[in-house]
């Protein structure tokens, strides 16, 4: 009964996995204007990783916790610690309480968050196609990066710009769907469900067990 009582509960709760995506996707798309060379490196880029990307994100991982989500939980507080770290990496050499990082350190930074990356891609695999966009398009993003700077490769930066895009977009598109099926109590937009034993469980416990 205690159980039963407690399941109802969770489910009359709001999902946070649409705004931890969205706060993923829009700041990996600005991120990425300016990797890509559309836009230059500003304010606005700094501002979003902190407040959207860096700690709306990470809320959004506190609350997959009360809803007893692992992985939700593991991915975002993961990527708003991400952002965070980010922008004050690049803020502590402006303030003068660190030195700049050498580029081999910097890559290593992206490829370290390319290996956690990795695990969630392996993760993803349970769940929609679209998840497994997300983060297999992220793992490309990071590896990209690192070795642009590990091995002194400008172009490969430029290169992961627009992947990168492809990777916002795409965390973006899932966010409006599971906020289009919320809002209308039906699906709106295809994200590829998968096939197999988990085909069988209702719709929205997926959602709330790998969004």
């Amino acid at each position: 009964m205690e159980r039963n009582s407690r399941m109802a509960h969770d489910q009359d709760n709001a999902n946070p996995a649409p705004l931890g995506l969205m706060g993923f996707g829009m700041t990996t798309v600005l991120l990425n204007l300016h990797n890509a060379q559309i836009v230059p490196m500003g304010a606005a880029i700094m501002a979003m990783g902190l407040v959207f990307g860096g700690v709306t994100q990470f809320f959004a991982g506190l609350l997959e916790y009360g809803r007893n989500n692992t992985f939700g939980m593991t991915a975002f507080m993961g990527y708003g610690a991400f952002w965070l770290s980010l922008v004050v990496l690049l803020c502590l050499p402006q303030w003068g309480l660190a030195p700049a990082s050498a580029p081999a350190l910097l890559g290593s930074y992206m490829w370290v968050w390319g290996l956690f990356t990795a695990i969630m891609a392996v993760g993803s695999l349970a769940a929609s196609r679209m998840h497994q966009v997300v983060f297999f398009s992220l793992l490309v993003l990071f590896f990209l990066l690192g070795s642009a700077e590990v091995f002194a490769r400008p172009v490969l930066t430029l290169v992961a710009g627009y992947e990168g895009l492809l990777c916002g977009f795409s965390a973006i598109y899932l966010a409006a769907a599971e906020i289009l099926e919320a809002q209308f109590d039906r699906p709106i937009l295809p994200i590829g469900l998968p096939s197999g034993p988990a085909s069988s469980r209702h719709h929205d416990d997926l959602l709330v067990q790998l969004s």
